[in-house]
């Protein structure tokens, strides 16, 4: 797997790019792995209802082929697109999202942060009371987003068993952009970062973890 840093680009230019090298690649085409931050903007998936864009104001709203509801990416957010051959790799659709999950779960974990899974909703969610020691919240779990915020956002789409988007982690931002849209089609979901909790908040340090370790579930095993 090809790691490729792009720094800062806008997100429709990143959104052609990966439909074009995704459309042109062939069977031994090696597996990318690409790391940017976007300029403010709300992506909508192939899913998404406009009634969960609330206020975008001047940031702009970009339709997105990608799974799922709406979500914002913007600076001080780490947003990697894993660029895969799932074919090649022997597995389906539900264990790479699966992996996707264990990698930012283990890099939230390598600053501190205990990151969980909320059943039938994509991402990675964080207590809010006590994010870096404990466990869920206690109490009933009717609302199974009772006590969490939404550290991690993920969408994806899968075409000739080749995937392109990805994961976006929250590290250091102006999450006030989120009060503007329901998150991911929720609305009163709780949007969280890195800063947020009181962990460490420089985004090439979470970059590098999370670039590290989406490559070691993702990369094709070497021949033996």
């Amino acid at each position: 797997m090809l790691l490729r840093e792009l720094g800062r680009r806008p997100y429709a230019e990143t959104f052609e790019a990966m439909q074009a090298f995704s459309s042109s690649r062939g069977d031994e085409t090696p597996d990318e792995l690409w790391l940017v931050e976007h300029p403010p903007v709300f992506t909508q998936g192939v899913a998404g209802k406009a009634e969960h864009v609330l206020l975008p104001g001047d940031i702009p709203v970009v339709q997105s082929n990608r799974g799922g509801q709406v979500t914002y990416h913007g600076p001080g957010q780490v947003v990697a697109y894993p660029l895969v051959n799932l074919k090649r790799l022997g597995i389906y659709v539900k264990e790479y999202v699966f992996r996707i999950e264990a990698a930012v779960i283990q890099t939230l974990e390598r600053f501190g942060v205990i990151g969980f899974r909320v059943a039938g909703a994509p991402g990675i969610y964080v207590n809010l009371a006590d994010p870096l020691n404990s466990g869920l919240p206690a109490g009933p779990r009717q609302d199974p987003f009772v006590g969490l915020g939404k550290v991690a956002a993920l969408g994806i789409k899968v075409s000739n068993h080749c995937t392109y988007h990805g994961v976006s982690l929250n590290v250091a931002m102006d999450l006030a952009p989120y009060e503007r849209i329901n998150p991911c089609g929720y609305a009163g979901l709780r949007t969280v970062d890195l800063a947020t909790l009181g962990a460490p908040t420089e985004p090439a340090a979470v970059a590098t973890v999370l670039a590290e370790r989406l490559m070691a579930h993702l990369g094709t095993p070497a021949d033996p």
